[in-house]
Parts: structure tokens; sequence; C-alpha cells
């Protein structure tokens, strides 16, 4: 008689395919799912009783910029508690690998905004290979996927000079993705509005996203705008899929601004006529109609140039200032203009790093102007040089029919934007964006659940298998025998998010226990503090 380390008995099975729930007990043996089927008579080290609840495959965020906040917290609680497994970190360009010694204190400037307060980034790696070792050596309380990000590999190559590359930064670039990918990179990602993925061109993408396809990798992209930009921005990266030969990753898919709601009407047709032509793409989501990133990303890309202190420096010139103003108040063709798309009342501060500054916090740019007696432009700059650039923005920028409209879509994908945090420590302050602890019992309390959008096993489908066969894991994403056994247990009929924009960290209700590689990390609503996670490499196919 074969004896397990867990049996999960009596529980609904979601198995993560969109199949309909079927009742089952679940073995679990040397952190893998044994047995789907009776075992009333099989002994196990421990028992879950799951009757009325359902267990499904932890949820993959296909999303995350965990990577520069789980040095500092590995037990990951805002992730563990929503059911999260696995991580895929180094979105929207922004990776913590390659480092480039020469360029570090650009790189460490490029992330103090994600960073806690007072707190940096000890980068103990050069290569993408080292900092997975170095991450391996760390432990994690989930799986940890990586993506290398264009941003950092273009600092790598060449800081923050806004032109093209030269023939020998190109190919310096190339031979850093190229090694990410080796090492198990499962993709390049781009965050065409940062600095200084916003000073590349379709070339230079196209050229370094076809390095990514040789060892089929996926292109993961912020594109290069989500309000008046949108559809051209849509447009390219479609492009960069067709002409790379690549599998595209449209990320967080919105339409942000008053002016844009309804494009995702246009947008989704793009992608399903891309599809048709033989385009892989699809995109994720996190389920809410505000947005959030730095504060700094409402300067015009110019001013950017150089890194955030030369950023700095141009705040501190009048006549640089000035310019600053007029291209916000007018746009420039092409950019993503935050303040433009949205206005400065719909723009709230989310987190600062100074003490003398934290009455700000949850409040938005207009109602900041009226406490300093100041125009908007005035007080946003003179907060960004109080904040030496270190702070981070909400934006109410989406509608709701626009945010029901792409989580339907049978192309759309769960994923939270998020960095991991806790209400606790270092990682605990600040008003981040309620997503960080909200997406996953969000989507499947409110939205399948309550408003039926969509069923409970298209919800945990969206979450698990999807995003699993979009990155490649083969053997994660659904219940069955011989997968790893990273799985969630929740009530259906609770599971839901707490985190408010006004109050954001709170922990979800309706999520009961959570198995990481076999291992229980969170056990009847706590965390048990094991880190049971591991480093998943891409397994490296080349098409040569």
């Amino acid at each position: 008689m074969l004896h397990y380390d867990v049996i999960i008995r009596n529980a609904r099975v979601l198995d993560g395919a969109g199949n309909p729930w079927f009742k089952s007990d679940l073995g679990i043996q040397a952190g893998k799912i044994a047995k789907v089927g009776k075992l009333s008579a099989q002994q196990a080290d421990r028992t879950i009783d799951a009757h009325e609840l359902c267990v499904s495959p932890g949820f993959i965020d296909v999303h995350s910029h965990s990577d520069v906040t789980i040095p500092f917290n590995p037990l990951v609680e805002s992730a563990v508690r929503q059911g999260i497994t696995t991580l895929v970190v180094g979105s929207c360009g922004i990776s913590v690998a390659p480092v480039n010694k020469k360029n570090e204190s650009l790189l460490q400037r490029y992330l103090s905004p994600f960073l806690p307060s007072g707190q940096q980034l000890k980068m103990e790696w050069s290569s993408f290979s080292e900092y997975l070792k170095w991450q391996e050596n760390k432990g994690c309380a989930v799986n940890i996927s990586g993506l290398v990000g264009h941003g950092t590999v273009r600092i790598a190559a060449m800081g923050f000079d806004e032109r093209k590359p030269t023939r020998e930064e190109l190919e310096h670039m190339k031979k850093l993705v190229a090694e990410a990918m080796k090492s198990g990179a499962f993709g390049l990602s781009t965050g065409l509005i940062y600095p200084p993925g916003i000073f590349s061109d379709t070339a230079e993408l196209v050229e370094l996203s076809r390095v990514a396809a040789e060892y089929s990798g996926v292109y993961f992209s912020h594109i290069r705008g989500e309000g008046a930009t949108l559809l051209d921005a849509v447009r390219e990266a479609i492009a960069i899929g067709e002409r790379a030969g690549i599998s595209v990753q449209v990320s967080h898919h919105k339409a942000a601004g008053k002016a844009n709601w309804g494009k995702t009407v246009e947008t989704l047709k793009m992608m399903e006529a891309a599809r048709e032509r033989g385009v892989d793409v699809t995109f994720d989501q996190y389920p809410y109609s505000a947005a959030m990133t730095t504060l700094v990303t409402l300067l015009p890309p110019w001013a950017h140039e150089g890194g955030l202190e030369r950023t700095l420096e141009r705040l501190r010139d009048p006549v640089q200032r000035e310019k600053m103003r007029k291209d916000i108040e007018k746009g420039i063709p092409g950019w993503q203009n935050w303040v433009g798309d949205c206005g400065w009342d719909k723009i709230t501060i989310s987190s600062v790093i100074t003490e003398k500054n934290k009455m700000v916090e949850g409040k938005n740019l207009a109602e900041i102007a009226s406490l300093r007696k100041k125009d908007e432009f005035t007080a946003l700059c003179d907060l960004l040089l109080e904040e030496q650039g270190n702070a981070t923005m909400v934006m109410h920028a989406m509608d709701e029919e626009d945010v029901r409209r792409v989580m339907k879509h049978h192309l759309q994908m769960v994923g939270t934007d998020a960095w991991t945090v806790a209400p606790y420590g270092v990682l605990g302050t600040g008003k981040p964006h309620p997503r960080f602890y909200g997406t996953y019992p969000r989507v499947l309390g409110r939205y399948a659940r309550d408003e039926k959008l969509m069923t409970l096993e298209e919800a945990v489908r969206k979450s698990t298998s999807f995003p699993a066969g979009k990155l490649g894991l083969q053997d994660r994403g659904i219940i069955k025998e011989g997968f790893w056994a990273d799985l969630v247990i929740f009530d259906p009929m609770k599971i839901i998010d707490r985190a408010t924009f006004a109050d954001p960290h709170k922990y979800p209700e309706g999520i009961d226990y959570v198995v990481v590689n076999g291992r229980i990390v969170l056990e009847k609503g706590s965390h048990t503090k094991n880190l049971a996670g591991k480093v998943l490499r891409h397994t490296v196919h080349t098409t040569n």
C-alpha cells in the first residue's frame, strides 16, 4: 500500500483545464500529484479534509515585479495568501539581471522606486545565470520564473542614452539576451513607456526578440501606450511577433483615459485577426479600473535621458521644467501622457519615502496642489525632487465596461502587475494598489461567482493552465498525476478580496491552504514559513 505525504480528501477538483469540477481525493508524494481518485483506505503523514471546498492548481502570476522585493521578504505573503504558487518576474522590461558593474548605479536608480523605503538591493550577481543561482540559494515560498528585461539589458549595454544602439551595442544586447535564455529565462520583456525602453525603436525590439525566439521564448510587452496611442501600440506588439517569429504577450491590457474608453473592442479584434494570420498573441489583465506605476513616468520622454539623477537635475532647471510643463499640457506624438489621458485629479500618490510627505499618500495631485497652494505641475515637480524620484502613483483611468470586456475574452489570462508586500516590516508601507493582495480572489469571488462574468472553472483556467501553456510549463497548471503539487484549497462561497485603495494592506478571505511543490505553505489561513518554491528554468529548444 502506497503511503502518501499528504492526502486531500473529499475535494471539488477544478482541474485547471476548464472542465466541470468533480469530487475526488488527491494523493501527494515527493512533491508531485501521485494519485487523483478515491483514497479512503490510504494513509498519509498529513490529511486535509476539503469537504465543500475546491482544490485547484496554484495560480501562476504571469506578470509580476517581485524580483525587486523577494530579497526583503521571501515569504511573499501577499502572493501566497491569494493562492499564487508561481511568480513570473522581470516584467515591463525591468529585471534585476544582467548587471554591468560599470552601469550598476544607473540600474540601482532605475529600480529604486520599487524598493522599500531606505533599502537598496545588493546585487551579488552579474549574469542572468548568476542571478537565478542566487535566488535559488536565497529561497522563496513560491516558484520563480524569470524574464530578461529589455530595459535592464539596454542599461547594461548603453546606459540611458536616448538614441539607437551602435552595431556593437546591439550585438552586446543580443548576447545578453541569449545568455539569459540559455540560463532558463522564459522570454524577453519590454516596458515601452519607461526609460530606456521608450528610446528604442521597433527594429531594435525585433532583433532582440529574434534571439529570444531562437530559444522558444515569449515576447512580453508593456506596450508603447495604453491611452491615445493604444491602437498603434498593439499593432507594434503584433508586428514584432510577426517579424521575429515569436509568441507575444500583451501585458495588463487596458484602455486608459476617458477619451479612449471602448477602444478594447478594436484591440481585441486586432489580436484575433493576428491569430488568424498565425501570430500567437495573448494578453493578461488585473481586475481593476485603476493602474499603478512610478510617479516620474508622468514626465516626457526626453526628461529621462541619462537616468534618474539627470531627470532630477532637469527638474531643478527652471527652463527645462517649463519645457516639461508645455509637453505635458500639449502632449508629444506617440507618448503615453498620463496627465493628458486622465487629468490631475485622477492621479493619486501611492507611496513616498520621506516621513514629511506621508500625509500625501492617498491624495490626488489636484488635492496636493491645493494644500500646497501651487499649480498641479509645480506640486508634481516639487514632490519628485523631495522624494528623489522614489514615489509611486495610482491612476484611476479605466472604464469598468472595458475591464469586463477584456476579462471575459478567451485570450485573457490573469496577472497581478504587482510586487510582493506584507502588512508588516519594510514592505508594509504606503498605499499600494489593492491588486497586490486581491487579484485572484477578486476574479474568482466578484467576477466569476457573484457577477457570473465567467464560470469558476474558466476563471481557474485563466489563472493556471493558460499561463502555464504560454510559458511552456509542461508539468504545472493542471491537476494531473505526475504533475507538481502546486495547489490551492479555497471556499468557493467565501473567497473574496478585502484590499481597497484606501486600506490596501488586507489579506483576502476564503483561501484555506496553499501547497507548493507538495509542501504546505498556507495552513488554515496561516503562513507556515516554508520556503517551498523552486527557481523554474525554461527548457531550451533552439530553432537552429
